[in-house]
């Protein structure tokens, strides 16, 4: 009789799993069935040629459920990528596949703009570019210091040639008898880009003046192939690295707000959105090209200062380049197809990633930032540092520095900030963050190697650019209290205050030169220029409180009125 049992219930089990069996091959058959009536190629991200045709179903991994695919969420907050581009399509003036020449072509010549908003007129021509007048003052030719060996963050062996499979491995090849490639080229001009800037970098700037692998940097981040993708681990919010075909890597940061919108009034500095466009302009803010696409013997900057690193936006197909190369079981998990037929996914993260706050393309394009990366923690040690001026990040309480009006005094006399010149780089921090209205510089960065006699690392701009229409005073307080900041910076302030050198319009420029153009909405343009003549009314208050030569720390070693020869 027990025995009798044993086989009941093992053959009980056997025909729920056989049903188990067959419900999944036929969950998987559903899509292909579907896709046999709707028109247009399978898995294609471009629209069909005809004229408004059913949208054909993306191709789904056999794995996927019913039940994944039908995790969206109704509300309308949660595809902010789609109603971005659909505001942009009607402001184009036609709303179809035609209005922009139709097909894929249309599709790539699209730009995200608010309803109602001008169009971004054509690059300026080379007589009337500000950018090009800008970069021939003498302010933007003063040389910096000779570089010693012990200046560089890596000291190269420029007969070793970059091998590919060396790369895979994290080894490298020497071969000793063979100093120049195939092609005639020495061994270091066969190094991928990346590694040209990882290579470049001192104690003094991220990249020089005059490297041009740094623009061949920004075009691979827009056009090399992505191979791999993986959640980046301890964020508040969702980042992407991106590996691509040449061994670089990339941190993605998606698409969450549009242009337009500000960052709401009732959110925390530390709950609000991080924005792919204030990324890419904040390295333009930093540093800039030609307006004509050439290098200058000196590779132009807005504010000269090169502590950001190379940042570029890209169109990503999410079904090809992000959910088919990943193999992050958990981001992969995540993907699933809205009510309006548009791939989504959310990733996993502390802040806005559920299905309330999915990343949804139009129907699988979402625009990003990719940022290059640093050199490897293993091959360059990073020191972080907490900000002297680190908000509260608490609801009520309040930092030491916002109640003590003589914080900076004690600042002063801690290490790092008694010698040197760091509190100077704190200073150069604050109007930069100032100048964008990023709340948000918690911690910063050096390169160990070089000690406290180096630069900070302006990393995590994402929070910049939230809202046009305040200007967060608070961000000014360092400057205020502290009553310092270099020459060379306050020089350069005040040329972009003039009418010929309007800020707002040379990062209008220069934002042009991008893949996702127009990037910064006008209004945050305008409130740039606001905020440059607060940052100079601040220095002129201290100036005449302390005397300029107790504010204005002469770090140039040439008059600005002469043009001196650059490194």
């Amino acid at each position: 009789m027990k025995m009798l049992l044993v086989r009941k219930f093992r053959v009980l089990i056997l025909m729920v799993f056989l049903v188990a069996c067959t419900m999944h091959i036929m969950i998987d058959l559903l899509p292909r069935l579907e896709r046999r009536g709707t028109e247009g190629r399978p898995g294609c991200s471009c629209p069909p040629p005809a004229a408004a045709p059913p949208r054909a179903a993306p191709r789904w991994p056999s794995k996927h459920t019913l039940r994944i695919l039908q995790d969206f969420s109704a509300e309308p907050g949660s595809n902010l990528s789609s109603q971005s581009r659909e505001a942009a399509e009607r402001a184009a003036g036609g709303g179809g596949a035609g209005a922009d020449g139709g097909g894929a072509e249309g599709a790539r010549t699209r730009r995200l703009i608010p309803p109602g908003a001008p169009r971004p007129p054509p690059p300026a021509a080379a007589a009337a570019a500000p950018l090009a007048a800008l970069f021939q003052h003498p302010l933007y030719r003063v040389a910096l210091p000779p570089l010693a060996d012990g200046d560089l963050l890596f000291n190269v062996n420029s007969d070793i040639r970059f091998n590919p499979r060396a790369a895979e491995q994290t080894e490298w090849q020497n071969e000793d008898h063979e100093d120049f490639l195939p092609t005639g080229e020495t061994s270091i001009d066969s190094y991928p880009n990346w590694l040209k800037f990882h290579i470049g970098i001192n104690r003094y700037e991220l990249y020089s003046r005059h490297n041009p692998a740094i623009e061949a940097l920004l075009q691979d981040l827009v056009s090399q192939k992505i191979t791999s993708v993986a959640m980046k681990s301890g964020g508040t919010q969702l980042k992407l690295i991106m590996t691509f075909q040449n061994y670089g890597q990339a941190l993605f940061k998606p698409m969450k707000q549009t242009r337009e919108q500000e960052t709401p009034p009732d959110f925390f500095y530390f709950s609000d959105y991080e924005r792919h466009n204030a990324e890419i302009a904040a390295f333009h803010l930093d540093r800039q090209f030609n307006p004509l696409g050439k290098l200058f013997t000196s590779s132009p900057r807005i504010l000269d200062f090169r502590r950001v690193p190379p940042v570029a936006g890209r169109l990503v197909n999410m079904t090809r380049e992000i959910r088919d190369v990943t193999r992050d079981k958990k981001l992969w998990r995540t993907f699933f197809i809205s009510p309006a037929n548009n791939i989504c996914f959310y990733g996993e993260c502390s802040y806005y990633c559920s299905t309330e706050h999915a990343l949804c393309g139009k129907p699988d394009q979402i625009e990003g930032s990719l940022a290059a990366f640093l050199p490897d923690l293993s091959l360059a040690k990073r020191k972080t540092w907490r900000n002297p001026w680190r908000r509260s990040y608490h609801k009520r309480k309040k930092a030491e520095w916002e109640v003590d009006p003589d914080y900076c005094e004690e600042v002063k006399q801690t290490p790092p900030y008694d010698s040197g010149t760091r509190i100077l780089d704190i200073m150069d921090m604050t109007v930069f963050d100032f100048l964008m209205g990023n709340m948000d510089r918690h911690h910063y960065e050096t390169f160990e190697k070089f000690g406290n006699e180096t630069f900070i690392i302006h990393l995590d701009n994402g929070r910049g650019f939230g809202k046009y229409s305040h200007d967060e005073l608070s961000i000014l307080v360092p400057l205020n209290q502290c009553c310092r900041i270099r020459k060379s910076t306050y020089l350069r302030l005040q040329l972009l205050a003039k009418e010929e050198y309007k800020l707002s319009l040379l990062m209008k420029e220069s934002l042009l030169k991008d893949k996702i153009a127009p990037i910064l909405y006008q209004p945050h343009l305008e409130a740039m220029d606001r905020r440059l003549r607060i940052v100079l009314k601040a220095v002129s208050d201290c100036i005449e409180k302390d005397g300029y030569d107790n504010v204005v720390e002469n770090d140039l070693n040439t008059d600005a009125n002469t043009v001196t020869t650059e490194r």
